[in-house]
């Protein structure tokens, strides 16, 4: 009877997450506010509570969270990754510190702590990748000059959670400073072997990965990527990070066979990822922090239309191109989900789950409007503010000279 009500209840689940990524698809939207809505329809407080499958969401959720980072290492190469943090490092520092300090302050303004700090500030930092590539695919911006700078600052933000996610697994595991240390000494080192030997041996690791058939190489890359996940949650480190890594590590026709093969999967688990934390977030609780991540926002979305905007024009763009390279890395998601249920997990603080939900859902929304009209709605402020020429004088012919 239990295992009948799970299937009923995951089959129900599933259905319905189809259905509403087609409704999204229909008006060309991201499915992933759609998804934190069920969470929240079907969650504590919400319409209807899950019972017997709720656990088995958790195993599908954590699931989703390991194929979001190992899809993500599989679109970059140790080499690109190394030569853009070589070139475009200061406009990952300028995005850190534009979009990182709002969510930190809020968080001690709310009287939070440090902890909740670190986490709030990673949840305004970090852009998501998924929708920001779906926006510039659908706006046809791909061959744009300023793509390229867009995608730099992703992949520095990517770069980034490697480092990152250890550090607050340790705070919110509630470790001491040597243990934390110890944590992040082993992920950085981890990060950089890894580096290592997909810059020295890619080519030897993804060809013992390789098989022809699709099934072997689904199996196997799968399989690898999950114990290298589990063994760096053993290590404190992060199963994200360890995902993250094993992507990285493969790469040429093994990465291109293993992302077609993934995807799908991918896709399932992520949409049951969003879903799981919206179960956990009472519905309730999202009103009294509606105001205060409403506001961040407005801050945060300012502040990366401004962090695309200078690294545009380092990068040499024209001022349409800055515009639009700002406004398109508005929108946030996955990742600040991921960084947010780190905290929610471990108890942190109980209004930190309901206001990343609302921040998420306003930017997620607000994310693709600004990727399209963050240009043309500047473009005309700056022809209204130019002061306006007064026409010329109509001419008149000109008296003959004397000799």
């Amino acid at each position: 009877m239990h295992s009948a009500v799970l299937l009923i209840e995951f089959g129900s689940i599933i259905l319905g997450l189809g259905l509403l990524g087609r409704f999204a698809g229909r008006f060309q939207l991201s499915p992933i506010p759609l998804y934190l809505l069920a969470g929240l329809a079907f969650g504590e407080g919400g319409l209807l509570p899950l019972g017997a499958s709720e656990e088995f969401v958790a195993i599908g959720a954590e699931i989703g969270v390991i194929l979001l980072l190992l899809m993500l290492g599989l679109e970059y190469t140790a080499t690109d990754l190394v030569s853009n943090l070589k070139t475009h490092y200061p406009s990952g520092l300028v995005d850190c510190a534009l979009n990182a300090l709002p969510g930190a302050a809020v968080a001690l303004l709310l009287g939070w702590g440090p902890v909740a700090a670190v986490v709030l500030a990673g949840v305004t930092w970090i852009s998501s990748s998924g929708v920001i590539a779906k926006v510039l695919g659908d706006l046809g911006r791909v061959g744009n000059r300023e793509t390229p700078v867009i995608l730099s600052v992703l992949v520095l933000e990517d770069l980034a959670m490697a480092v990152y996610l250890p550090i607050v697994t340790a705070l919110v595991a509630g470790v001491g400073l040597m243990a934390g240390s110890v944590t992040l000494a082993i992920a950085l080192g981890a990060a950089g072997l890894v580096l290592f030997l997909a810059v020295r041996y890619g080519r030897l690791i993804s060809r013992f990965v390789s098989s022809d058939d699709p099934e072997k190489l689904l199996l196997v890359v799968l399989g690898l990527t999950i114990l290298v996940a589990g063994v760096a949650q053993q290590l404190q480190v992060s199963a994200a990070v360890g995902a993250f890594l094993v992507g990285i590590a493969l790469s040429g026709e093994v990465a291109e066979g293993a992302h077609t093969l993934l995807s799908p999967l991918r896709d399932l688990f992520a949409a049951v990822f969003f879903v799981f934390f919206g179960l956990h977030t009472d519905p309730s609780s999202i009103p009294p922090v509606l105001l205060p991540a409403l506001g961040l926002a407005v801050v945060t979305a300012l502040t990366k239309i401004a962090t695309g905007y200078w690294a545009a024009r380092r990068a040499g763009i024209s001022v349409k191109g800055r515009w639009r390279a700002g406004g398109a890395l508005v929108a946030r998601g996955e990742f600040s989900i991921v960084i947010a249920g780190l905290a929610v997990a471990a108890g942190v603080e109980p209004s930190l789950g309901p206001l990343a939900t609302a921040y998420v859902l306003i930017l997620v929304v607000l994310g693709p409007l600004t990727a399209r009209y963050t240009e043309p709605v500047a473009t005309w402020w700056t022809r209204r503010r130019e002061p306006s020429r007064p026409e010329p004088a109509p001419r008149t012919a000109e008296a003959p000279v004397a000799d």
